[in-house]
């Protein structure tokens, strides 16, 4: 069973740091997830940093223990029985029904369903079908692709049927190598952000449009991050939830350049499940 980590001390109580905000022109934005047709940017929209206090999570946690139905993200720790992830099948057969099993201990979801993964490396000189750490600020569903993801996974009928109750989308992310020193994570508490804050863009997939939220600039975000994540923790990141009554729906996260870095940290390399999670 995974245990929240709240007891790894770190130095700084927290870092100055730019964090790339949507600047809303009107224009809805788009992005492609693999390559774009001739002619075509990868991503619209423009974009700009602001420099922001992101805090220490591990030293100067939201008031209370970091909770993802009430900030939208927390830290646990539970080492995986997979350390090659390499192999696309064995993430599938391993990795896989072992983090559905965390999900239900962490949220009390009845049901998971893991619709997909994405590992990512800072390196350059990384692998086919290995992506980059993304440097804007996200969240990876909206208010309507969150349901249509139900959808797009399930029978129909079941699908309709399970809409009726709660259903939460939830990425759970882990380091596959570290400590993770270099594109660390930066997470907005749920509480601080506005619905007129997010911003609906398009996702192109080769056989789909998704739909993803940027965040426009409030100063009255509250940014977080874990420093030094091992592969022996994860983070359990809110996607979307149609709960209501205060609990958190939606976040936001980006990859960002933390200026304690050494110059000479490894490249940042992580895995992120996409979950659908029924209650």
């Amino acid at each position: 069973m995974s245990e929240l980590v709240m007891d790894r001390p770190a130095t700084a109580a927290s870092v100055q740091a730019e964090l790339n905000y949507l600047e809303f022109t009107g224009e809805r934005p788009v992005s492609y997830q693999d390559d774009p047709p001739p002619g075509v940017p990868k991503r619209s929209g423009m974009y700009r940093p602001y420099r922001v206090e992101i805090a220490n999570a591990r030293v100067a946690p939201p008031p209370g223990a970091p909770w993802i139905d009430r900030n939208g993200f927390e830290l646990h720790r539970h080492a995986s029985a997979l350390t090659d992830f390499s192999d696309p099948e064995k993430i599938r057969t391993a990795y896989y029904p072992e983090s559905e099993d965390l999900l239900k201990k962490a949220t009390g979801a009845r049901r998971v369903v893991i619709f997909d993964h994405t590992l990512r490396d800072g390196d350059a000189g990384r692998a086919a079908g290995i992506r980059e750490p993304v440097r804007y600020i996200h969240n990876d569903q909206t208010f309507v692709s969150g349901p249509r993801r139900v959808r797009d996974h399930l029978p129909p009928a079941e699908a309709e049927e399970l809409l009726k109750g709660r259903v939460a989308i939830v990425n759970l992310w882990r380091p596959i190598a570290g400590p993770v020193r270099s594109s660390p994570l930066a997470l907005c508490d749920a509480r601080s952000i506005a619905l007129n804050d997010l911003v609906a863009s398009d996702l192109v997939y080769p056989d789909k449009v998704g739909e993803t939220y940027a965040l426009v600039f409030n100063p009255r975000h509250r940014w977080y991050y874990y420093p030094d994540m091992t592969p022996d923790e994860f983070l359990l990141i809110k996607i979307f939830d149609s709960a209501g009554d205060g609990v958190a729906r939606v976040t936001a996260h980006t990859a960002f350049d933390d200026p304690t870095t050494p110059v000479d940290a490894p490249p940042r390399r992580s895995i992120e499940l996409r979950t659908l999670l029924f209650f």
